[in-house]
């Protein structure tokens, strides 16, 4: 892991992005306090596809019905 103020985060951006890329840490400080920290990005391993689950669920009609009160209650403890 690689601790660098700002000033040197802003001046060495290319060089840090470049430990960064090889799997490092680097963290971004102001007067010695951590306020960021730049990570590899780690692209997911697979896309998600649209219409896996179809007909796993079921919407009922009256989906978007007020709730009656005594369930109402019921929540609000």
């Amino acid at each position: 892991m690689i601790q660098v103020n700002i000033h040197e985060a802003k001046t060495n951006l290319s060089q840090l992005l470049s430990h960064v890329s090889s799997g490092e840490e680097v963290i971004i400080a102001k007067s010695g306090n951590p306020i960021a920290r730049l990570l590899p990005f780690n692209k997911p391993k697979s896309q998600r596809q649209p219409r896996l689950d179809v007909g796993l669920v079921e919407i009922i009609g009256d989906f978007n019905a007020p709730l009656d009160n005594e369930l109402i209650k019921e929540f609000e403890g």
